[in-house]
């Protein structure tokens, strides 16, 4: 499909020129300056999760059996209110393209709120945690750490919370640098603590899973406290108004719930019937469960980075649409496809032809008959991931670019039907009636994700986003 032509006259809002050089606006270099640090603070977070499975891998299989799902458990809760806040950033982004920052500052007020009432809500999930975990039906064992994990990872949450929110005024505005060094930091903290609290190391003593959940909450609130102060700094204050565009804003509150409650009900949702998913595979076994749980992990190394591009794409994208100019932002979106596909199918071919390597910190320092249990099973997971690989770049950049419209609505419909209907209810058929193995589940895992692709793809070429604004109309 060619490339929408551009006009090559310069564009002004409200009298100021936005933009004098069509070649750039919508260029691979704007992209690219938006895209590269989020790109890397993704990375971090894709690093993070690997030194996690990996030092619970030296710790015991069992650990890492319990890390995933119980995880996943508290990232289902947790999605929709850290979806809805995480939904600023569109706002931030359109306020920017229509020239109206110190709205943009109420926005994110209004997300921090959000965050705080969520985030104290949240922390009250660790009290059920182990009757919680004893009702799944996991083996004891891994019950007993799945349960000891998740009740840490809740104290998370109001930092979690509100690093999203505040994270949303920096990458809202492309100003991405700021949330790269921040994340980086969190995630060294992160790995330091993993490192001496799970094992023991120094003067502390061995926590094992417990002490990566409590190096998750010192990581996030390290996180938050470095944002805040840089929110807080004089010449933002100054210049957005970041401190008196503290009030509750009622309207602005109800447009931001509109359009981001939706997204945080998709985050959800989506999130969900992958716990679902992982919990019907518990029931396989454990070696099954951790062989799928060390796959999703390897998986976060194409995955999460790529998210980082697909947040640049949602700012371009919102930014375009509050300047009025969406041919732009299908310029970019199909400039970010190129670039993600093409670094999705490097790592496809990676997970076919090297497994061994990727593995191989895995195998390092952990028991020789638990790793000789799980290297066969995942390897063959890992064929399943290269097969989806690509469709999973179509999701993360056509998804992100209508929902940086403000297309929100069909994201949530679109992925809730075809997650439970392809993958969850055909998993749960397969081992309930039909006996059906790990392979099974992981095919319609795989055929899940093709879907989302080729739907979002779809929803995208069709154009309706392109009329959409979640934005009020500037004042004349």
């Amino acid at each position: 499909m060619s490339e929408p032509e551009l006009p090559h006259e310069p564009i002004a809002i409200g009298g100021v020129v936005v933009a004098d050089d069509p070649e750039h606006a919508g260029s691979l270099s704007e992209l690219l300056r938006i895209a590269v640090p989020l790109i890397i603070s993704s990375g971090s977070v894709s690093v993070m999760h690997l030194a996690n499975a990996v030092f619970l891998t030296w710790d015991s299989s069992t650990s890492l059996a319990a890390v995933v799902p119980a995880g996943v458990l508290q990232w289902t809760l947790i999605s929709a209110v850290f979806g809805t806040v995480q939904y600023a950033n569109t706002f931030v982004a359109q306020y920017e393209g229509a020239g109206r920052m110190d709205r943009a500052a109420a926005a994110v007020w209004q997300a921090i709120y959000l965050a705080l009432f969520g985030g104290v809500l949240l922390n009250l999930l660790a009290l059920f945690a182990g009757p919680l975990f004893d009702a799944i039906g996991h083996d004891k064992e891994v019950a007993v750490l799945e349960a000891d994990y998740f009740g840490m990872l809740c104290f998370s949450s109001v930092p979690m919370l509100l690093t999203a929110a505040l994270t949303c005024f920096f990458s809202g505005q492309g100003k991405t640098r700021v949330v790269m060094v921040v994340n980086v930091i969190g995630v060294s903290v992160n790995i330091l603590s993993d490192y001496l609290l799970i094992f023991g190391n120094g003067p502390f003593p061995r926590m094992g899973i417990r002490g990566a959940g409590i190096s998750t909450v010192l990581a996030q609130t390290v996180e938050c406290l470095l944002l805040a102060w840089l929110f807080f700094q004089p010449a933002q204050r100054a210049k957005h108004g970041t401190w008196r565009n503290r009030a509750f804003d009622r309207d602005l509150f109800k447009r931001f719930l509109k359009f981001g409650f939706p997204q945080g009900v998709h985050f959800f949702l989506d999130v969900a019937s992958f716990s679902v998913f992982m919990l019907l595979l518990g029931r396989l076994g454990k070696v099954e469960l951790a062989a799928t749980n060390l796959t999703f992990r390897l998986n976060t190394l194409a995955f999460i980075p790529m998210l980082g591009l697909g947040t640049a794409v949602s700012t371009l994208v919102g930014r375009r649409i509050g300047e009025g100019r969406p041919e732009l932002a299908v310029r970019s979106t199909w400039t970010a496809f190129k670039v993600s596909a093409v670094y999705m199918l490097f790592f496809a071919a990676i997970f076919v032809v090297l497994p061994d390597l990727i593995l191989m910190p895995f195998k390092a320092f952990s028991d020789p008959d638990d790793f000789a249990a799980l290297r066969d099973p995942v390897v063959e997971l890992l064929r399943f991931v290269a097969v989806y690989c690509f469709f999973d770049a179509m999701v993360i950049v056509f998804s992100f670019a209508i929902r940086g419209a403000g297309d929100t609505r069909f994201a949530l419909l679109f992925s809730c039907v075809v997650a439970w209907t392809v993958m969850v209810l055909p998993t749960w058929v397969s081992i309930r009636w039909f006996g059906g193995g790990l392979h099974a589940c992981w095919w319609f895992c795989t055929i899940y994700i093709i879907v989302l692709g080729i739907g979002f793809f779809a929803r995208f070429q069709a154009g309706h986003w392109k009329k959409m604004r979640v934005i009020e109309a500037t004042p004349k």
